[in-house]
């Protein structure tokens, strides 16, 4: 029996119809009417009719960037997306004529990872999506952590710099605003701006271009370019800092790191493995835990959200 899971992301929406063992069968993308959530909707719907050609598709999960209820089924609140309050599950499924479960999209990435990715064997792990912004997901005892109101695991938004800059979220000194795909972009371009030495690599990819943007910061990391590194460097610091405050609540035997920085690989692991050790409380007296590659890549949230469907049916 097969599941479709759905990603929502903010410039493109993917489909594919999943197998129960989480491989992909079918998929298919379109862009994503970002500013339009009943054009959302259509698009949702005419995916899920084109992956389920032929076959018996028994549930839709759908994975969304944004809070969404402790149900399952209403979209409280998106920042990229102009979703507020949008009562996406009914809308979906009324017109679907099939089950349909909405769940966060890095929630999705995580439980993907834990069943049929780098997490497979463990009880318990965090995931980390280091993006545009910062996501998180947090298994425990096999179990996706949602909280009271289903928003738990906001990992980008805990505070790691008092007072420090402010983020979209309306606080300041957020681990997002240190560790994300947009931070890195930004201090790369504050270095240019500064016209240090170690920004030269980086001011002739921009010249090039005539604007910096993350394709041209990877290529210098690609390039083992010293000025990139050392700003990779920094964003890996932070976030190994914030994953040892984070074991000492939650004890995890793994952590994951995924989204578009974690193709850096080790370049971004190592940092993030080195500041982990050096701040992680009674280091020598605890088990340290792994800190890994996502292995799904960009297929984590569909396969993440078909299976998750599937469970949340089988349990109602």
């Amino acid at each position: 029996m097969y599941a479709i899971g759905i990603d929502i992301g903010g410039t493109k929406i993917a489909g594919a119809l999943v197998s129960e063992d989480g491989q992909i069968v079918r998929e298919h993308k379109v862009p994503t009417p970002a500013t339009d959530p009943e054009a959302i909707a259509n698009a949702v719907v005419e995916l899920v009719t084109e992956l389920s050609t032929g076959v018996e598709v028994e549930a839709v999960g759908v994975a969304a960037a944004g809070f969404v209820d402790s149900e399952r089924s209403t979209i409280l609140y998106s920042p990229n997306l102009s979703w507020r309050n949008e009562p996406f599950k009914a809308e979906l499924a009324s017109r679907l004529g099939i089950p349909v479960f909405i769940e966060n999209d890095a929630n999705a990435a995580g439980w993907a990872e834990y069943r049929f990715g780098a997490g497979r064997g463990v009880k318990h792990m965090i995931m980390l999506t280091i993006g545009t912004g910062v996501g998180g997901a947090i298994i425990v005892d096999g179990h996706m952590v949602r909280g009271g109101f289903g928003i738990a695991a906001e990992l980008g938004h805990i505070n790691v710099v008092p007072d420090g800059v402010l983020c979209g979220c309306g606080q300041r000194g957020c681990l997002e605003s240190y560790g994300s795909g947009t931070a890195l972009l930004k201090a790369a371009k504050q270095l240019v701006a500064s016209g240090a030495p170690e920004a030269k690599r980086l001011a002739e990819l921009e010249s090039e271009v005539g604007s910096l943007t993350g394709v041209e910061v990877y290529r210098a990391i690609q390039e083992r370019d010293p000025g990139a590194l050392a700003l990779l460097t920094e964003l890996g610091t932070v976030l190994g800092r914030a994953l040892a405050s984070l074991v000492a609540v939650l004890d995890p035997e793994l952590v994951v790191i995924g989204g578009g920085v974690s193709a850096a690989g080790d370049l971004l692991l190592e940092p993030i493995r080195k500041a982990y050790l050096e701040h992680l409380p009674a280091r020598g007296f605890r088990p340290e835990l792994r800190i890994e590659a996502a292995t799904l890549v960009n297929d984590a949230g569909v396969v993440g959200a078909a299976d998750l469907a599937r469970i949340e049916l089988t349990n109602d």
